[in-house]
């Protein structure tokens, strides 16, 4: 086989020249000149629309695109001449109307148009970058009815005289209004912004501004927001019928500033009816309408937590340093809770649980808590009276939200150390004395002041309770043992307590009565051979005795009182009169506790075992103290006993206070050995920022403690001082 070249096909161009009618173009542009006046004069029934769109066609196709493109503006422009004189002459009502109606022919006119069109649409107006049918059919009603001179001013007062129509309550036609506003965002965003949406701005902005200089003059805070309320769910709602939804943010902002941010701080500060009035009565939903509607303009919620926090720190301050309202430490305590539990309820109600102003509250009741250099000790006395008798037949969780209340406030207190030495002191009488209403509740509630405070806190506590369970089977021990040999006297229940874990106080014992003594001696026979290595020193501060007591007539009564009121008592089983001094020098008794026991047992309606000559209210060391034999009382177990939540004297504040100083001297020497352990070298200013920031769960330490316990570490060898920088310490290991 040969292998033969292939040779390549050539195409060669047509010879042939089409020769097109010079007037083709005129002719066509005729039939289509007339459908387009047919069609704006709405006989389009009678077009033949396959034909129309072949003649458009064939125009582009014979390169007569420009010719088709310059008739059609010219064409429209023409209609639209006429179509805004017709415009233009209506009168009144009719003007919008009309307007409307047009724009709805032309619309409908124009998609026709573009329908004959589309293959111009398609290749002519993409090639030669001009403005595609149905868009120019806008532009051109935009230029030539819409900012027509007579009519682009008319059409803008038309519809801001309704808005204002519908802002002084009449009704207006919303569904015009709407197709006239949809007209302008047809008609491109710049139109509507332009030609409506500013000036709408405007003159809102100038109507809001005079209606609320009226309203401010005339009206009291709740009524205004009321109406500045109103006006902004109005314009909202307007927006959503017939404006575009963009312009909502917009319009609010107006009425926002012109109603709300220029007369906000003369709204607050308004005189018996501004915030302060409306937290004072607790109106709720009119500081509720406050918040929402302040918290849309800048600084708004800062101005209301602002004005709220002044005046709860104001309101608290008066309640901590009112002399009159620290009488009584339980209702301080309540006065607090009902305080915290009002604006509470404000914030959660009114001000949608809002964090900031949650913490705003929590600073305010911390200010104002720590001006009252009492408070721990009323908190303590607060809990003392409800853990003796305030929370009897209540249901457990009824219990807790008193406890939780409680476990807020302490949180507030700067000086956890001092409520700690009270609440020990408290929780130590309420278990010797067994008034506690509930185990539970003491128990809830040590649990809660370790989840908050650490093991450390409560470790003493826990001791308390388990000292009072061994003294029960101690005293079983003692009586198992000794029963037989006690007879018919006087019975005993001991309570035995680890130092350290009770707040014993160093007191100088009372002589106790010498049957009491005998089997107090038989007790502590018994506990020193069971137990080896101990002491036991007698607290009979802490005591309590029933006594049987027989008065005139032969009525006899069971009295409970304590162990220094049983050593009074006694001595009138073998004297009918004694003196003050006499008393004293018998028993030994504090002359402090002297006075309180002799004032319960001779002064107190009801409780009046002994008389005292000459009556008064005070207890005087010249007084003789008589056993009154007319005593009667409708009870057969009477108690005697001093005031329970009774507030700490002078003297004993001070030494309480110098109990809590000398615990803290440890703390923050521990406190600055663990920081200069681990950070070797430090300087003076770190260290006190350290150490508070280390116990400020517990108390704020003293700068000038600090320093103190510092120069004692020195001394002792814990710390040096830079030879050079004298504020630098080294920690010596």
């Amino acid at each position: 086989m040969s292998n033969q070249r292939k040779k390549p096909f050539q195409i060669e161009a047509f010879k042939h020249k089409v020769v097109v009618d010079p007037k083709y173009g005129d002719k066509t542009w005729k039939v289509l000149e007339h459908a387009i006046h047919e069609i704006y004069n709405q006989n389009s029934s009678n077009l033949s629309f396959e034909e129309l769109y072949r003649n458009a066609y064939n125009m582009v196709l014979h390169k007569f695109g420009e010719r088709l493109y310059s008739g059609l503006v010219a064409t429209m422009t023409s209609h639209l001449k006429e179509i805004a004189k017709s415009i233009e002459v209506s009168q009144g009502g009719s003007f919008l109307e009309e307007l409307n109606r047009k724009w709805a022919e032309h619309n409908k006119a124009l998609q026709m148009i573009r329908d004959i069109l589309m293959y111009m649409d398609r290749t002519f107006v993409p090639s030669t970058h001009k403005i595609p049918v149905y868009e120019l059919g806008l532009n051109l009603w935009r230029d030539n009815v819409i900012h027509s001179s007579s009519i682009q001013t008319r059409l803008l007062n038309t519809l801001l005289d309704l808005v204002l129509k519908e802002r002084t309550g009449e009704v207006i036609n919303r569904g015009l209004m709407r197709n006239i506003i949809k007209m302008f965002m047809d008609l491109g965003t710049s139109v509507y912004q332009e030609d409506f949406e500013k000036p709408f701005l405007e003159v809102s902005a100038n109507f809001y501004h005079i209606e609320s200089q009226q309203f401010i003059e005339c009206c009291d805070c709740g009524e205004y927001l009321r109406k500045a309320e109103r006006r902004l769910n109005e314009e909202i709602e307007r927006v959503s019928h017939y404006l575009d939804l963009k312009s909502e943010e917009k319009i609010t902002k107006v009425v926002e500033k012109e109603m709300v941010a220029i007369h906000m701080l003369r709204l607050v500060n308004m005189e018996n009816s501004g915030m302060v009035k409306m937290l004072l009565d607790d109106k709720y939903e009119d500081l509720g309408r406050m918040y929402n509607l302040f918290r849309r303009v800048t600084n708004g919620s800062n101005t209301v937590r602002d004005v709220m926090t002044s005046h709860i720190r104001d309101t608290g301050k008066q309640l901590v340093t009112d002399p009159e309202r620290v009488k009584d430490p339980v209702e301080f305590v309540q006065r607090l809770l009902d305080e915290k539990d009002k604006y509470d309820k404000i914030i959660n109600l009114a001000f949608g649980n809002d964090k900031t102003f949650q913490n705003a509250l929590n600073s305010s009741f911390e200010y104002f808590i720590n001006l009252n250099p009492r408070s721990p000790e009323f908190i303590s006395l607060f809990v003392d009276d409800k853990l003796r008798k305030g929370l009897k037949g209540v249901s457990e969780e009824d219990v807790e939200v008193v406890l939780d209340k409680v476990m807020m406030l302490f949180r507030y207190l700067q000086e956890k150390d001092v409520f700690e030495k009270y609440y020990k002191q408290h929780l130590a009488k309420r278990l010797l004395s067994g008034k506690t209403v509930s185990d539970d509740a003491e128990r809830s509630l040590i649990v809660k002041l370790k989840t908050e405070c650490g093991y450390q806190f409560t470790s003493k506590l826990e001791g308390m309770f388990t000292d009072m369970k061994t003294s029960q089977d101690t005293i079983q021990g003692f009586y198992s043992t000794h029963g037989s040999e006690l007879g018919d006297g006087p019975s005993l229940v001991v309570q035995v307590l680890t130092t350290g874990s009770w707040p014993t106080q160093p007191s100088a014992p009372c002589n106790l009565p010498a049957e009491v003594s005998v089997l107090c001696e038989k007790f502590r026979s018994y506990y020193l051979g069971t137990h080896t290595g101990r002491r036991l020193s007698w607290q009979t501060n802490m005591g309590t005795a029933d006594l049987k007591a027989t008065f005139g007539k032969g009525q006899r009564h069971e009295l409970n009182v304590s162990t220094y009121q049983m050593c009074i008592l006694m001595l009138f089983n073998n004297a009918d009169k004694l003196t003050y001094r006499e008393i004293e020098l018998a028993t030994e008794i504090p002359s402090i506790e002297l006075k309180r026991c002799l004032q319960s047992l001779a002064l107190v309606k009801g409780k009046n075992v002994l008389r005292k000559e000459p009556m008064s209210k005070d207890i005087g060391e010249n007084d003789s103290f008589l056993f009154n034999d007319k005593f009667t009382s409708k009870f057969y177990k009477v108690k005697i006993g001093t005031v329970v939540a009774q507030k700490e004297s002078e003297p004993e504040k001070q030494e309480t206070r110098q109990r809590v100083e000398e615990d803290r001297k440890p703390q923050i020497e521990a406190a600055v050995v663990r920081i200069m352990k681990s950070r070797k070298v430090l300087d003076h200013n770190n260290i006190i920022a350290e150490v508070t920031k280390q116990l400020q769960s517990r108390f704020l330490p003293n700068p000038v403690e600090i320093k103190k316990r510092i120069e004692s570490l020195i001394e002792r060898e814990f710390l040096e001082r830079d030879s050079v920088d004298r504020k630098l310490y080294r920690y010596l290991a």
